[in-house]
């Protein structure tokens, strides 16, 4: 981990647009166990990166999301676990909700496909 993408995490949360509710760093060790790991200097730069987000815990991570995390990992390798809250999403949704809106569903699409499907957009446009 490198840090490169905590700044950008640090204006979102200081902008109002999400709340991190819980924050957990793992790491897999060589024998395959996986461990905690506390709040660090991530970049090397001598100042506690993560400091920001030092409590950040609303109990909803346990040791099975840490677990399963680490299943995903190679021996060595480090991961933060992070659970955050929309803050945009609440008026939108009481508002939808005041509206007569009803939430038939959620999800997230994974980045590789709005990628893909970008991409065979793409392709179609420089065809035309």
């Amino acid at each position: 981990m490198t840090g490169e993408g905590l700044p950008l995490l640090v204006d979102l949360v200081e902008r109002g647009i999400i709340r991190i509710l819980d924050l957990t760093l793992v790491r897999k060790e060589h024998d395959g166990s996986v461990v905690g790991l506390q709040l660090a200097d991530v970049d090397g730069d001598g100042e506690l990166d993560l400091a920001v987000f030092e409590g950040a815990s609303s109990g909803l991570l346990g040791e099975e999301e840490r677990e399963q995390a680490g299943s995903l990992l190679q021996p060595g390798d480090s991961a933060a676990i992070l659970l955050y809250e929309n803050l945009w999403a609440a008026p939108l949704a009481a508002a939808l909700r005041r509206a007569g809106a009803q939430l038939v569903a959620g999800g997230r699409i994974p980045v590789e496909q709005i990628i893909e499907a970008l991409d065979g957009l793409e392709a179609q446009q420089a065809l035309s």
